[in-house]
């Protein structure tokens, strides 16, 4: 199934589409998915049980046929409906996934527009996928993976992740500033790229990104306010942080829950900070403990579960976090993943 040919991406395409009709995600299992990040990178998928004993149980360990290497990224494993991606920093490419059943596969490669190179994160909507590499920014048509909108250079090769909301997309640089990119009616980039002016006190190393509709949320990890808003009018609403703030606290990873409520990573905290907030504004709530160093961070679709991937405070390694969400927000472990052999995970997300 794999190939870099239009015929053999058509024809992923269309197996995969009629097989998502057919299943519709109903009575499946939950499934967690990330990257080994190493010179073969691989997809590594965990299956939730939830039934008797909780656990997470390894699945699969499929290679993408690309190669790992990024750091300081989030956002290099995307899922969403029937397909997903992995984002190959090392060789310049997008692999698709596409789940079957209770099953993942590798599909097609998709390769980067001329002259952009290092992917670090992807982002996914209904009909396309975006890339962010070293230099630029690019859409594909999705889940063809066809290249249908201009590359749009990016000021630096500090790219943190890419995140989409209803009209544009952005992007997290840690060198110390949010690109907004307009989207058009289908979908693709317009070409065009709007710089946020980020206010002093929110303007430290952008890493960790997320959208609540056309509402940007994005952790300047090493500010005061380690979480901001940004609305589509690029007006920014800093959000003080966990106290002390960097170097002890650092949120850097963001995923959006359910109402009003925002977690993240917080790596030298080794925890997820929570965050309430309005379209204007917000207020730090609590941090929840982990085992190890955050890498990365995602909430299920259906907004019942969060991942999380960590380096292990103990030396084991790479591990895998699965927390239920209540229905106040409040997050309870569920399970945890026994060393695999990894150094460290990147990229999370979750198939339902």
């Amino acid at each position: 199934m794999r190939g870099t040919h239009a015929g053999g991406l058509l024809v992923f395409t269309l197996m995969a589409a009629g097989l998502a009709t057919a299943e519709n995600g109903r009575g499946r299992d939950v499934l967690v998915l990330t990257s080994t990040n190493g010179t073969n990178n691989e997809l590594v998928v965990f299956k939730l049980n939830t039934d008797g004993t909780d656990s997470l149980s390894l699945l699969s360990r499929l290679p993408t046929g690309g190669a790992g290497g990024a750091s300081g990224n989030a956002g290099a494993v995307q899922f969403r409906n029937a397909f997903g991606a992995v984002a190959n920093f090392g060789s310049n490419t997008v692999t698709q996934l596409m789940r079957t059943g209770d099953a993942i596969r590798v599909g097609a490669t998709i390769q980067l527009a001329e002259g952009c190179t290092k992917p670090v994160s992807v982002a996914l909507s209904d009909r396309e996928l975006y890339v962010a590499g070293a230099d630029c920014v690019e859409s594909h048509d999705w889940p063809s993976g066809r290249l249908d909108g201009p590359k749009v250079a990016l000021p630096d090769t500090s790219a943190g992740q890419v995140a989409v909301g209803q009209t544009w997309a952005a992007v997290t640089l840690k060198s110390g500033s949010v690109q907004q990119f307009p989207i058009g009616g289908g979908g693709a980039l317009t070409g065009t790229r709007n710089a946020v002016a980020l206010p002093l006190g929110a303007n430290d190393t952008p890493f960790g990104a997320d959208f609540w509709g056309d509402l940007l949320g994005f952790n300047p990890a090493h500010s005061p306010s380690s979480f901001a808003l940004v609305n589509k009018d690029r007006n920014v609403f800093p959000v003080t942080g966990p106290q002390p703030p960097f170097p002890a606290n650092a949120p850097c990873w963001l995923a959006k829950g359910p109402g009003s409520i925002w977690y993240a990573g917080n790596s030298p905290g080794q925890s997820i900070s929570v965050f309430f907030s309005d379209g204007r504004g917000g207020t730090f709530y609590k941090s929840v403990a982990l085992g190890g160093t955050p890498t990365d961070i995602t909430v299920s679709r259906d907004q019942k579960w969060l991942a999380v991937i960590y380096t292990a405070a103990d030396g084991s390694g790479a591990r895998l976090s699965v927390f239920a969400i209540d229905v106040f927000g409040d997050l309870a472990p569920v399970a945890t993943s026994t060393p695999i052999g990894v150094t460290s995970f990147n990229g999370v997300a979750f198939s339902l």
